[in-house]
């Protein structure tokens, strides 16, 4: 095979990889959320019928012998023009109380913008003990040009979570959701 051949082939599957990987970022927003509304996972308890559950694993006493350390990170997708950061970076829980931090969020642009915070968190051990019940993170977030918004998080981690988990860093990806027919514009 000659030389030329050979780099047209590279030069295909090259531009097919990037096709790809362009389209896989571009759908993880909307399949995120349609994985999470089939399932069940990360829904706005009042959404889902969660709020008796909710309710019942509060009545739990907060386990005041052990503190956990919670870490809060907020990062903008590909050079996303937005302000987004929380408001406090770092707090110590007791596993079974309810704790409410804030993340601040600014349009700089000129236009109005729709964005959407998918979450991920380390140790992923912690996941299933993390519950979050109330969250900006539940639903797209729209604000008009130049505006701000201060948005809450409300969760609890539970009292079983294993002892040697002593620090939990939950940190957001912004995504931009605006239509595309509203960002020509």
């Amino acid at each position: 095979m000659s030389n030329k051949k050979l780099h047209h082939k590279v030069f295909i599957y090259g531009g097919v990889a990037a096709v790809i990987m362009f389209t896989f970022c571009f759908a993880m927003v909307p399949l995120y959320s349609l994985i999470c509304k089939k399932t069940g996972i990360n829904t706005s308890a009042a959404n889902s019928g969660l709020l008796t559950a909710v309710s019942a694993e509060t009545k739990e006493l907060p386990d005041l012998t052990r503190t956990i350390t919670v870490q809060f990170v907020a990062v903008n997708h590909n050079g996303l023009p937005w302000e987004f950061y929380p408001r406090t970076k770092s707090i110590q829980v007791h596993p079974g109380e309810n704790n409410k931090i804030y993340f601040s969020a600014k349009n700089t642009t000129d236009k109005t913008m729709s964005v959407q915070a998918i979450p991920s968190m380390t140790p992923s051990e912690a996941l299933s003990y993390f519950h979050k019940i109330e969250c900006f993170c539940f639903t797209q977030q729209t604000l008009n040009a130049k505006e701000s918004k201060e948005m809450p998080m409300i969760f609890r981690i539970d009292n079983t979570i294993p002892k040697e988990i002593h620090v939990i860093t939950l940190a957001y990806t912004l995504f931009d959701t605006t239509p595309k027919e509203t960002r020509k514009g």
